[in-house]
C-alpha cells in the first residue's frame, strides 16, 4: 500500500509553527505537525508569553492594592495572597489558550503527531512516540513521508555552566512561573526582559529582587535613553538593579544559594533564596538529525535560511527562533505565514524594519524600528520628537504618567525610522506606530491623524508633532 504523502511536515508547534500549519491548511495544503509535548503551542503558550503575561496582571494588581488604588480615594484593608490560586490561574489561561490551537488544528485538518522528530531525509520525518507504556520497549517510530518539511523548534534558556540549573534554587524562566512560595530574596542574572518581567513578577508579589546585568544598561539593544527611563520607573517601585556587574559564581546551599558578584575590579558575596537566569536563550536544534540531512547551521547554531526560508537543502525550511533575528513569537508568526506562502507561489514577505518589541514591566517598554543609538552608527540625520505620558489627559486619570513616546523620523523625507515607548498600555499604542511604518508614514502622517480624546494615543501623535516642534500640549 502506497503511503500517504503531506504536503507540509512542521516540526513544532509554538506559534511559528502552528500558525504556519494552519496557513498551509488555508492554503488547500496537507499538513502534519509533530510536537514532542503533550500539549499544543510550545514554549510560548505553554512556559513563556502566555503564563508570565498572566502572572504579570495578577502581581500588578495585587501591587495596586496597596501602592496605586490609596491615590484613587480607594482604601482595601488586610489584603492576602493567595498564591496557589494565582498560579492556578495561570495555568487556567494556558490551558484555555492550547486547547483553543487544538481547536484550531480539528477545525482546519491538521494531523498532530505527538513524538519526538527527526529529519530522516529532505522528504521524510521520521517521530518517536510512545507506545503507552512509558519504556522503551514502548517506544515506537511513524515514518511520515512529505514534499516539504518546516522547522519551527524554537529555543530554550542559556545555561551558565557556573550556575547550572536544578529548578529549585538556580532556575529558569520556566521555573519562575511556578516557584511554590514567594522568596524571601531573589537575584537575577540578566537585564532583559526575560529577568525584568520576571523579577518584576515577585518583587511585587513581595520579594527583594535584585537584578545584575553585566552591560553598562538594562534592554540591551532597544533604546538607550527610554531604557533608563525604564530603569528609574523599575527602581521607584523597589526593583534593585547594579549594571556592569557579573556572576562569577554560584553554590547552592541548604536553603538558597550563595554567589560571588564582580562591579569593575571588586568582588562580593551575596545570598539569595533563588538565583533566576535569564541571559537569553539559545536555538532549540537538538536530536532533530540536521547533521545527517545536509543542513547548514551558521556559527551561532541556528539554521541558515535564504530569503524564502530555505536551507541549504531543498525542501526542508526553517523559521522563528532556531534562525537569525530577533527571537519574538510574532516574528515567527509572520516567518510561517510567509514561508508557506512562498512554497504555494505567493508572494510573502516580512519586513524585518517594522517588528514590534515588547518589554512587559509597568510601565511596558514597546518600540518598533531603529533606536537613537542605531540611527548614529549608521550615520543617518534624523529629527526626534518626544512626549510625556505626564502631558496626557487619560494617563493623568489613570495615575499613569511615568514614561514618554519618542519618534525618529528621517531629517530630509520626514519617513518614521522608529518609535520607542515607555508608559501605560505601551504595547498596544505601538501597534499604531508598526502599522505607519509598514506604511512607509512620515511623522507628520501620524500627527495629523486624527487620534481620539482622551486617550493614550494621542502622546504619540504628540511626539510625531513635536518631530517638526509644535507638540500642541506641551
Amino acid at each position: 500500500m502506497a503511503q500517504f504523502v503531506y504536503d507540509l511536515v512542521v516540526i513544532g508547534s509554538g506559534p511559528g509553527g502552528y500558525i504556519a500549519a494552519i496557513r498551509a491548511a488555508q492554503l488547500g495544503m496537507q499538513v502534519a505537525c509533530v510536537e514532542k509535548d503533550s500539549t499544543l503551542g510550545g514554549t510560548c503558550l505553554n512556559i513563556g508569553c502566555i503564563p508570565s503575561k498572566a502572572l504579570l496582571e495578577s502581581s500588578e494588581r495585587y501591587y495596586a492594592l496597596t501602592h496605586q488604588l490609596p491615590a484613587h480615594g480607594i482604601v482595601v484593608g488586610n489584603v492576602q495572597l493567595d498564591l496557589a490560586k494565582l498560579l492556578a490561574r495561570k495555568d487556567t489561561v494556558v490551558k484555555t489558550v492550547t486547547r483553543g490551537v487544538e481547536g484550531l488544528f480539528k477545525k482546519h485538518k491538521i494531523t498532530w503527531v505527538r513524538g519526538t522528530a527527526r529529519v530522516a531525509a529532505a522528504d521524510r520525518v521520521e517521530v518517536s512516540v510512545s507506545g503507552g507504556g512509558g519504556a522503551a520497549a514502548g517506544q515506537k517510530t511513524e515514518s511520515l513521508a512529505t514534499k516539504r518539511i518546516l522547522i519551527a523548534t524554537g529555543s530554550v534558556p542559556i545555561e551558565l555552566p557556573i550556575a547550572p540549573f536544578d529548578g529549585e534554587r538556580i532556575i529558569s524562566s520556566t521555573e519562575a512561573l511556578a516557584l511554590p512560595a514567594v522568596p524571601k530574596r531573589m537575584i537575577v542574572v540578566g537585564g532583559g526582559a526575560i529577568g525584568l518581567e520576571m523579577g518584576s513578577v515577585w518583587s511585587r508579589l513581595g520579594a527583594e529582587v535584585l537584578v545584575i546585568e553585566m552591560l553598562d544598561r538594562i534592554v540591551p539593544g532597544m533604546d538607550s535613553q527610554m531604557g533608563k527611563l525604564l530603569q528609574r520607573a523599575l527602581e521607584k517601585q523597589g526593583l534593585r538593579i547594579a549594571l556592569r556587574t557579573t556572576l562569577r559564581k554560584a553554590v547552592k546551599t541548604a536553603d538558597g544559594v550563595t554567589v560571588t558578584i564582580a562591579s569593575g575590579d571588586t568582588e562580593r558575596e551575596d545570598r539569595c533564596d533563588v538565583l533566576l537566569v535569564g541571559v537569553g536563550r539559545r536555538p532549540y536544534t537538538e536530536n532533530l538529525g540536521l547533521a545527517e540531512a545536509g543542513v547548514r547551521l551558521d556559527d551561532r547554531g541556528r539554521i541558515a535560511v535564504d530569503p524564502h526560508f530555505a536551507t541549504n537543502v531543498p525542501g526542508i525550511y526553517a523559521i522563528g527562533d532556531v534562525t537569525a533575528g530577533l527571537m519574538l513569537a510574532h516574528k515567527a508568526e509572520e516567518e510561517g505565514v510567509a514561508a508557506v506562502e512562498l512554497m504555494a507561489g505567493m508572494p510573502g514577505h516580512v519586513n524585518y524594519d517594522a517588528i514590534p518589541n515588547v518589554v512587559y514591566t509597568h510601565p511596558e517598554f514597546a518600540s518598533v524600528g531603529l533606536s537613537e543609538d542605531e540611527c548614529k552608527q549608521r550615520g543617518l540625520e534624523v529629527r526626534i520628537g518626544t512626549f510625556p505620558f505626564a502631558a496626557n489627559g487619560r494617563a493623568k486619570g489613570m495615575g499613569e504618567t511615568e514614561g514618554q513616546v519618542k519618534v525618529i523620523a528621517d531629517a530630509v523625507t520626514d519617513r518614521v525610522l522608529g518609535v520607542h515607548i515607555v508608559g501605560p498600555h505601551a504595547s498596544d499604542v505601538i501597534a499604531e506606530a508598526a502599522l505607519a511604518m509598514e506604511f512607509s508614514a512620515s511623522a507628520e502622517d501620524i500627527g495629523r491623524s486624527v487620534h481620539a480624546h482622551p486617550t493614550l494615543a494621542e502622546a504619540l501623535k504628540e511626539a510625531a508633532l513635536a518631530v517638526d516642534g509644535r507638540p500642541l500640549n506641551l
